[in-house]
């Protein structure tokens, strides 16, 4: 039986943060009234639209970004790395929200957290928006999130300053090392499932072509789109598990998002296959993405099970954390509830895909 749920302190107190702004980003008018309202259906690091209304009837918005309630992995939900991205790809042709403010003093809120631009766009998760429910405009989706994802492998990481993201050598290694290390962390029930696939990535190792920026949690609902037709992405967020590395491993993530006709129903509930909204006619299949990506980029793409297997397993060891989080009542997120059962599918999916034929 999961742990009773008792209700938790708010993640943003909102009187300490106008305090805090007031002193960090002066209103040109007395505050009238402070609010932050969360937003989004993301289980990882915590979103919140900011408003603060002043006197005279102007009102200002950002966006706020914290980490979730502890206890936390070791190095997950890392704001200031996201902050850090953003700042440095702001001067590039990748479309990001604009940096606001950076606050490292936990007395503020508890955690470190920022601020940044409120983009007017829209996510697509659970449903394609009435103005793009054609199969020439769902194709239009699809295109620009392919060549939103060359771009951004595309990006000289040297000249926007981030030579220490991460090294641009040994990526793969160092993410099954990581990975299985986060694993024995989060370990507090057997998961032979992810053990198997855990052995099955050490020996599958491929060679990875030369570094890039990588994304690290790259799919549709993680983008922001214009309201309106033709398909033009805003911005690309949560950044928190970007570095250098391969950039293959975004792919792959992308494509073991990506349902297409006659794929077996999902084995994980519903929130993590983003509503099976790629299986409408005029998304492309995996193989034709995996293609366009190919011509667009110049890259050789290979090893796409390994990739896609990859992500699987690393989605199931994040989620396996957040799990241990609801155990111990650190988060009333009902949503960590479902992963009793969800880890373990989560892994028998990974066992799936070494398996099938393609």
């Amino acid at each position: 039986m999961p742990p009773a749920m008792t209700t938790l302190p708010p993640l943003v107190n909102e009187a300490r943060l106008a305090t805090y702004l007031a002193e960090q980003l002066p209103p040109p008018a007395e505050t009238v009234q402070l609010t932050a309202v969360k937003v989004g259906t993301g289980h990882s690091n915590e979103t919140f639209l900011i408003t603060r209304e002043l006197a005279g009837g102007e009102t200002q918005e950002w966006i706020l970004r914290r980490p979730p309630r502890g206890p936390l992995l070791p190095t997950a939900h890392d704001v200031g790395r996201e902050y850090r991205l953003i700042s440095a790809l702001v001067h590039s042709d990748l479309p990001v929200p604009a940096p606001v403010l950076f606050c490292a003093d936990e007395s503020v809120l508890g955690a470190p957290f920022y601020l940044m631009q409120k983009i007017p766009g829209i996510v697509i998760r659970s449903a394609v928006p009435e103005a793009f429910a054609t199969p020439a405009y769902r194709a239009g989706l699809a295109e620009e999130l392919i060549q939103i994802l060359v771009r951004l492998h595309a990006v000289d990481w040297k000249a926007v300053s981030l030579e220490t993201l991460g090294k641009p050598e040994g990526y793969l290694e160092r993410q099954l090392k990581r990975w299985t290390g986060q694993l024995d962390k989060s370990r507090h029930r057997p998961l032979p499932e992810l053990d198997t696939v855990s052995e099955w990535l050490g020996r599958n190792l491929p060679t990875s072509p030369a570094a890039t920026i990588v994304h690290g949690d790259f799919r549709i609902d993680n983008v922001m789109y214009a309201p309106e037709p033709p398909a033009r992405i805003l911005a690309v967020v949560d950044w928190e598990m970007a570095t250098l590395g391969d950039p293959l491993a975004d792919l792959g993530y992308l494509l073991s998002n990506w349902r297409q006709k006659g794929d077996p129903p999902p084995v994980f509930d519903q929130e993590l296959d983003l509503g099976r909204i790629t299986e409408q006619e005029g998304f492309p299949t995996r193989a034709e993405v995996a293609a366009r990506y190919a011509e667009l980029s110049g890259r050789t793409v290979e090893n796409l099970k390994f990739y896609e297997v990859l992500a699987v397993w690393k989605l199931a060891i994040l989620l396996e954390g957040n799990y241990v989080r609801y155990l111990a009542k650190t988060t009333d997120d009902l949503f960590y509830a479902l992963l009793d059962k969800g880890v373990p599918a989560l892994g028998q999916r990974a066992l799936n895909l070494i398996n099938s034929a393609d």
